[in-house]
């Protein structure tokens, strides 16, 4: 089979106003998170309430496919980061795409390196997503992780996608617990989440779980 051009590998955006929407993917240099994957977490994520109204935030965007599906299924605003010149381009033509479908939630594009972005922000954000590429040490990623903290809400959700081979996220270094762990293949997902100031936990319970292609 030929190989696709940059502007010819495309994802849809699986539910929501936008539902549909065909969004471009970088041709190269990043790993888009796969449908299955983006279906199964944001079920889980509008299970967990964890979408509609929420400010997110979407490290690593490459294709802005995460935070612009949750802007789809009723998120507030989403702040996309990503270095790449034209990737950032890319985000911005897909957001564009997904406001002439009809959606209103706000999508920024920030044409930055993440830890750089993360030291200037203010937040807060509600919904993290971080799919760092393979290439990411551990020390950088848990650097990621304790700059990111000061900018969360007090429940906000984390979640880490990187490969099933690779170490977990170091969530207690940066002050954060995990509270779901799932496996998809070759794919790792985890959440993160503030502790808890009291007694009660609204958040999602702890749990393991794994699925087989």
């Amino acid at each position: 089979m030929p190989r696709l051009s940059y502007r010819e590998r495309v994802t849809r955006i699986i539910a929501g106003t936008a539902r549909g929407a065909r969004l471009e993917v970088p041709g190269a240099g990043t790993r888009p998170t796969s449908d299955r994957v983006r279906e199964s977490l944001f079920g889980s994520l509008e299970s967990a309430d964890g979408i509609d109204g929420a400010r997110v935030l979407d490290l690593y965007a490459g294709s802005g496919a995460l935070g612009l599906e949750a802007l789809s299924r009723g998120a507030a605003t989403a702040d996309l980061v990503e270095r790449g010149r034209q990737a950032a381009e890319l985000i911005r033509r897909n957001a564009a795409t997904i406001a002439k479908a009809g959606v209103s939630g706000a999508a920024r594009v920030h044409e930055a390196a993440v830890h750089t972005y993360l030291q200037r922000s203010a937040g807060p954000f509600d919904l993290v997503f971080s799919d760092p590429p393979y290439d990411l040490d551990d020390e950088a990623m848990t650097a990621d992780l304790i700059a990111l903290t000061p900018l969360l809400s007090a429940d906000a959700l984390v979640v880490v996608e990187r490969a099933r081979r690779s170490t977990p996220p170091d969530f207690g270094r940066a002050g954060l617990e995990l509270v779901r762990e799932k496996t998809y293949g070759d794919t790792a997902i985890w959440w993160g989440q503030p502790p808890a100031n009291d007694e009660a936990d609204s958040g999602p319970q702890p749990e393991t779980e794994s699925q087989s292609r």
